[in-house]
C-alpha cells in the first residue's frame, strides 16, 4: 500500500506521463522532482520523432522519473544557457541539476533503429531509471532482436565455415 501511495504522489507531480513543457514552466518542473528527464526537440526533425516515441514508451513504466520535453525553438533561453547545439538533446536532472546529457544517438549506436530497451538500458546506467523486472513481452522482444541482430551480421555459431 505505501508504494501504491508513493506512485500516487509521485503522479501528482506529472510523472507517469510524457509532456510538453513550456520556457517559463521548464525551471519549476526540472527543480520539484529528484529525477527528471528532459528532450530538447525540434517538431520537423526526424530524429526528435523517434526519441519521442521511445520516451513516450517509457515514462508509464517508469513512475519515479519525470519525462518532459522542451521545443528548443521556444527556449531559446534554456538552449542557450544549457549549451544545447545537437538535437534531439536530452538532458538528465538530478535534483535540479544537470548530470548528463544524450546528444543525438550517439549513446544509442548512431542509428535511427535502436529499441527502447536500448535507451531504457542507457538511462538506467546513467542512474535515472530504476531496474525493473522486465515483463515476459519485453524479454521476449529482446530475444526477437538479438536473433535479427544475429541474422543480420551472419554469425552462425554452429556453422563449420569460415
Amino acid at each position: 500500500q505505501r508504494e501504491v501511495e508513493r506512485r500516487e504522489a509521485f503522479k501528482r507531480q506529472g510523472h507517469g506521463e510524457y509532456r510538453e513543457v513550456s520556457e517559463g514552466d521548464f525551471l519549476g518542473e526540472v527543480t520539484r522532482s529528484e529525477k527528471v528527464i528532459c528532450h530538447f526537440y525540434h517538431k520537423e526533425f526526424y530524429r526528435c520523432k523517434i526519441m519521442d516515441k521511445h520516451l513516450k514508451t517509457l515514462a508509464p513504466r517508469h513512475v519515479d522519473t519525470k519525462f518532459i520535453k522542451v521545443d528548443a525553438e521556444n527556449a531559446p533561453f534554456f538552449v542557450t544557457k544549457l549549451a544545447i547545439k545537437t538535437l534531439p538533446c536530452v538532458l538528465l536532472f538530478s535534483k535540479g541539476i544537470a548530470i548528463d546529457r544524450l546528444v543525438g544517438f550517439q549513446d544509442l549506436g548512431t542509428k535511427d533503429d535502436f529499441s527502447t530497451t536500448k535507451l531504457e538500458n542507457v538511462l538506467i546506467k546513467k542512474g535515472m531509471l530504476s531496474k525493473k523486472k522486465k515483463e515476459e513481452d519485453d524479454e521476449d522482444a529482446e530475444y526477437q532482436e538479438s536473433i535479427r541482430r544475429s541474422v543480420r551480421s551472419s554469425e552462425n555459431l554452429d556453422s563449420d565455415s569460415d
